[in-house]
């Protein structure tokens, strides 16, 4: 028996922030939309990453792009018709003592920042204590973003996607794509169960799985997969609004932690693990957590006590430059790519989906592409 491929405007490969938050907004535009999804939407890097939805930090020439993103965070609730829990209680970055050349690059990064429209306050001293009493004795100085926050990543991704299914998005989970090429028109994509998908435009959010997807058309990039350390404690009472992380030049340093409204602290950052794609597998390495946990009680000693009752990880694709693929293919029309976003994915990823519709929809965005050109891994 003939298995007819089931055809729309837009096919997606790749259940993430990215490609739900694509369907939906291509749903919105018009565009019939099929997006398919090796496991559950959400359920890698898009569901078990620290949930941070932070602006500063990221490459100034981002920040366009992440202030689309912020302004979609600020009405997801709405926009998306169900509670992510997104808190705005804003971000503050610090720096500890023994690194006091942080600070000026604080203060470069803010005037900088500003220009893009990021307003960022810089506190140190008594004004620093006064305002963040829970900062420990080694934070010497901060930068704090008043308009950001932080979200449930397991609840944001599925709710793009139902958003999207709602509007009309065909959204197909557990169905493996193994192969997919340029047929004429249209792409053509064969499942593992042996059905297949067409159409004129393929959008690529695969995560760190997309690299090879992308060499089926000549493009391969280089994907390192790996594994974050989180960790969760008790409930205790909720006094902490902000999400808080460290400026350093030192990974083992780089901890960040946030609260959430039921009263558990979610902690993230310090070292990385391997993660093991082909098998959809990341592990925690006990080392990690305690070294987490060490630079955690730098930069919060109140948190010391609380116990730990859970721990996990997930799979990231970080490029050699930690900088993502976005935008068209160099060589393929109707080819686009959004991946490979190095573990700093979750707060863009609405503007991904809204910027990847416009480049789809209209062939131009407003928003900043250039450095995320497939182009710069060419042979």
């Amino acid at each position: 028996m003939t298995i007819a491929p089931i055809h729309s405007d837009v096919a997606i490969i790749g259940g993430g922030i990215m490609g739900c938050s694509a369907a939906f907004f291509l749903r919105q535009r018009g565009l019939s939309v099929t997006l398919i999804e090796t496991d559950k939407v959400g359920r890698q890097a898009s569901g078990t990453n620290f949930g941070n939805v932070r602006r500063q930090g990221r490459p100034i020439f981002q920040l366009p792009l992440a202030n689309r993103a912020s302004r979609i965070w600020r009405s997801a609730n709405e926009l998306l018709g169900a509670d992510i829990e997104y808190l705005q209680g804003g971000h503050i970055r610090v720096c500890f003592r023994e690194r006091p050349e942080n600070v000026g690059a604080m203060e470069d990064y803010a005037a900088k920042a500003r220009e893009e429209g990021l307003d960022l306050e810089l506190l140190s001293g008594n004004v620093l204590r006064d305002r963040f009493p829970w900062l420990g004795p080694d934070v010497l100085a901060g930068s704090y973003s008043a308009l950001d926050g932080h979200a449930n990543p397991r609840l944001a991704a599925p709710a793009f996607a139902r958003a999207a299914a709602r509007l009309g998005a065909r959204i197909v989970e557990d169905r493996k794509i193994v192969a997919a090429s340029k047929q004429g028109e249209d792409f053509e994509l064969v499942a593992e169960d042996g059905s297949f998908f067409r159409a004129p435009i393929l959008l690529v959010t695969a995560g760190a799985w997309a690299g090879p997807i992308a060499g089926w058309f000549g493009e391969p990039v280089p994907l390192t997969p790996r594994a974050p350390t989180m960790t969760v404690t008790e409930p205790v009472p909720y006094a902490i609004a902000p999400s808080v992380g460290v400026m350093t030049p030192e990974e083992i340093e780089t901890v960040y932690f946030r609260q959430v409204a039921r009263g558990n602290i979610v902690l993230g950052g310090s070292t990385r693990a391997p993660s093991y794609p082909d098998e959809y597998r990341a592990y925690v390495m006990p080392e990690n957590t305690l070294t987490q946990l060490e630079h955690i009680r730098r930069l919060a000693p109140g948190l010391a006590p609380l116990q730990i009752i859970r721990v996990w990880s997930g799979i990231e694709g970080y490029t050699d430059d930690s900088l993502p693929v976005m935008g068209p293919s160099a060589t393929i029309p109707g080819l686009f790519h959004a991946f490979g976003f190095s573990g700093a994915g979750f707060q863009i990823g609405p503007g991904v989906g809204e910027t990847m519709t416009e480049l789809i929809a209209d062939g131009a965005t407003d928003i900043p592409i250039a450095p995320y050109s497939i182009a710069r891994f060419a042979e």
